[in-house]
């Protein structure tokens, strides 16, 4: 099969379509025969040298797909051959096939095309576990997205409203904005021009609001913390804004806050497939009724990855962007 491959760790030059072996799938897995690919921003970092792959996964890039199942392992009763799946991926989703374990992959949607599905596997599995299995937002709650109009971003924006929140966002862009508002956001912050942690005060009676998601990391950390409500919850999910930073603790003690983190790569198989199962159960629902859609920008064909790295690592798109085969 062809995959794309890192030659080196360097820039998105470094991405090359190459052939190599076919997945060999274990008892457990099914093979996928690839429709599409998403771009996670942790795909930028494993090829720039800085994320190497856990333990025993793809050396190739990609942590979701799409597609139709060729081949299933003796152990996996749910799937059958020509099943059409998406799915969350260990690695290995920049590849015309992908081997997976059978707790990892979703039905298709209605109302979603093969290909579009592509889109949902991580966006739905990192907000869901983060924003409600931990972080508990509930109905009448007001919830802050930092990067509104990213992938994760979009998604969150949806199931949030969709689960009866309030929701805030920030983005650096009127363009971008005006989007998260089309998608439902109720506050829309333009964090180059505004002071994200006066305005969700301001738009909370003083208060500041219950749940914050954020993939910037240092530099927004004592500002999330002052932006928070008494029993505020901080999920972050990200250092795009650097991984060491000072806070002042007394911040936490007298409001009662809650710092969270979380990825899902590291996640043994057993809390992934706990955390897809339950996205099945809370997300997909939602998703049939139309109610939360994926949202793409662009696809590339696969022999184009470095194009679409050159193009997250931009940070002019909205949603997601999805490689091809």
């Amino acid at each position: 099969m062809k995959a794309v491959v890192i030659t080196t760790a360097g820039g998105p030059e470094v991405l090359q379509l190459q052939q190599v072996n076919d997945p060999e799938i274990k008892d457990d897995e099914i093979l996928i025969k690839v429709e599409a690919t998403a771009l996670n921003r942790a795909d930028t970092f494993q090829r720039n040298g800085s994320y190497p792959p856990p333990k025993g996964a793809s050396p190739y890039l990609g942590l979701e797909c799409s597609g139709t199942i060729q081949a299933v392992g003796k152990d996996v009763s749910r799937w059958k051959v020509g099943d059409q799946v998406c799915a969350l991926l260990n690695g290995g989703g920049y590849a015309e096939k992908v081997a997976v374990h059978g707790g990892h992959v979703l039905p298709i949607p209605p109302g979603v095309s093969l290909k579009d599905a592509a889109g949902l596997p991580e966006v739905a599995c990192t907000v869901w576990s983060t924003v409600f299995m931990m972080s508990r937002l509930s109905a009448g709650e007001t919830f802050l997205v930092h990067g509104g109009s990213s992938g994760i971003g979009t998604f969150a924006i949806q199931i949030a409203k969709n689960k009866g929140a309030t929701v805030l966002v920030t983005a650096g862009s009127e363009e971008k904005l005006a989007f998260c508002e089309k998608l439902g956001a109720d506050v829309c912050i333009n964090y180059k021009r505004e002071d994200f942690v006066a305005r969700a005060k301001e738009e909370t009676g003083g208060k500041g609001v219950d749940v914050i998601l954020d993939c910037i990391g240092a530099s927004y950390l004592q500002r999330n913390l002052d932006s928070l409500n008494f029993d505020g919850r901080l999920f972050i999910i990200g250092f795009q804004g650097g991984a060491v930073t000072e806070i002042k603790l007394n911040t936490l003690l007298p409001k009662r806050l809650t710092v969270q983190g979380a990825a899902l790569r590291p996640r043994s198989t057993e809390n992934k497939a706990m955390v897809v199962s339950e996205v099945e159960k809370n997300v997909w629902p939602a998703v049939a009724a139309g109610k939360v859609k994926p949202i793409i920008y662009k696809s590339f064909p696969l022999s184009e990855a470095g194009e679409a790295h050159r193009l997250m690592e931009s940070s002019e798109h909205i949603g997601k962007i999805l490689l091809v085969p």
